[in-house]
């Protein structure tokens, strides 16, 4: 199975669209030749790279001083509290409670564990996806002394984000569901521990410079990201020098690229190193995981595109590295473990003792080596895909995202083939072109991530693709 593309020409074992003829096409290899153009809202467009808005940290970490403005435990809401991030989140929180208290908490349809979350935590206000789960969670709580305010559906979800006692919101929703709570929460002047992906990837245009208008940190909360600032914290002024991503290199890393058309769902759901969810697996599959987390670092950290290199480490215990101006080269080991960089997302400046009954310590001797190599672009034509949507920026990087999210999809039910995942992406992106805002509102981020989903799904429908066999 195929998906056929407007143009074509091979590139290692993938047909990508050609690079005289495509806008897309021309950024993958770092030039362009189009001309500006006009989108609907009569913002110019141009192809070039575009003055990117300044990033969160730019390339040092300085605390400021005098910010700490509460007494006792540090105050803390959590949008998504029933997910990963958020029961590891709790997890860090039932280990400190002189150091952090829960004062809000956002969750799905996950009732029962939200309940024992509130028995727990005491939380002054919940929210729950829907107000027919409100009479649930209300007799889950029958026995509770405490019962805290309950909003459902959006609205909650964006009084727990701006809650009036918080300092610090976890945001640990899924997709762009997570952007209206974290403007919330930005508007409100509360300091957020980043775990949502869409936040800069899809937002970074119109969430940094509000971020910078309310003063308010955004600090992140993924291992790769927390490693690169953890590295930066106390450089002078300009002395980053480049950002290098590091990467397991998941399911077929040592797979030939010929063999790739043959891969299965169940081949792509192997990964050497962990168990994980299905998607963020088959991202690390295609390296799509990383070449988001190079987008994620432009605005985090101000490097440009040129400066952000991705490495494969097969063994995952440098979460990242950076280089100073000098060539000194500055990492950040540790076991896998995502509380860390969570906790340090809470903590930060400070650094908070963990037993070591909780919190395994990293022994090198154990590991007994480290190795690394450079990423085929040929297996991984993720990179040059995520980017070229970074040098096109404005809305691009969203419309990546979120058609990577409906390629992986369709490739779990089988309805495309793995190759095609890169195929229904770069097409997307292309037809994108023509529409892209350089500087969108909330408004139109939203619009755009909707708009690639929906164009995603057309492209297996117009191909005329039918399911792969079992």
């Amino acid at each position: 199975m195929d998906l056929k593309l407007p143009f074509s020409g091979e590139v290692g074992a993938v047909s990508f669209l050609d690079a005289q003829k495509s806008p897309f096409r021309q950024l993958r290899v770092g030039f362009c030749t189009m001309q500006k153009k006009v989108t609907s809202s009569s913002r110019k467009v141009f192809c070039s790279l575009q003055q990117p808005p300044a990033p969160a940290w730019p390339g040092r970490a300085v605390p400021d001083p005098g910010r700490k403005s509460w007494d006792g435990p540090k105050p803390i809401s959590i949008v998504g509290s029933t997910g990963s991030i958020g029961t590891q989140t709790l997890d860090i929180v039932a280990e400190n409670p002189e150091k952090f208290k829960v004062v809000a908490l956002a969750a799905g349809s996950n009732v029962t564990l939200l309940a024992d979350q509130v028995k727990t935590f005491k939380p002054q206000l919940v929210s729950v996806k829907n107000a027919s789960l409100v009479a649930e969670l209300k007799e889950a709580l029958a026995d509770s002394d405490h019962k805290p305010e309950i909003i459902p559906g959006e609205e909650g979800i964006v009084e727990v984000a701006r809650h009036p006692d918080a300092v610090s919101v976890v945001t640990g929703i899924v997709g762009c569901a997570g952007l209206k709570p974290t403007v919330a929460a930005i508007e409100a002047g509360k300091d957020i521990a980043l775990a949502n992906k869409e936040t800069l990837i899809a937002g970074g245009p119109f969430v940094l410079p509000l971020a910078h208008k309310h003063n308010v940190k955004i600090l992140p909360a993924d291992s790769e990201h927390s490693a690169i600032f953890q590295c930066i914290q106390g450089l002078p002024e300009g002395a980053l020098r480049r950002i290098i991503l590091t990467a397991s290199g998941g399911a077929f890393r040592d797979w030939p690229v010929e063999k790739l058309k043959e891969v299965k769902v169940a081949d792509a759901l192997k990964h050497p190193n962990w168990s994980m969810g299905k998607k963020i697996t088959v991202d690390s599959a295609t390296l799509f995981n990383k070449g988001l987390e190079v987008i994620e670092a432009h605005y985090l950290f101000g490097a440009d595109y040129d400066h952000i290199e991705i490495v494969i480490h097969p063994q995952s215990i440098i979460h990242s590295m950076i280089e100073t101006q000098d060539s000194s080269v500055l990492a950040q080991l540790g076991l896998p473990d995502m509380r860390l960089p969570i906790l340090y997302t809470l903590s930060w400046p400070d650094r908070i003792y963990c037993s070591e009954v909780t919190w395994p310590r990293l022994d090198l001797c154990k590991i007994g080596s480290l190795t690394f190599k450079a990423p085929d672009n040929a297996k991984y034509p993720s990179m040059d895909l995520a980017y070229a949507a970074g040098r096109a920026g404005g809305t691009m990087t969203g419309v990546l995202s979120a058609a990577n999210e409906k390629a992986v999809e369709m490739f779990l039910d089988e309805k495309i083939s793995y190759l095609d995942i890169f195929k229904v992406v770069e097409v997307t992106c292309e037809a994108h072109m023509k529409e892209l805002v350089i500087s969108p509102s909330l408004e139109e981020i939203i619009h755009y991530d909707l708009w690639a989903r929906d164009y995603a799904a057309t492209l297996q429908k117009l191909a005329g693709l039918s399911p792969l066999p079992a």
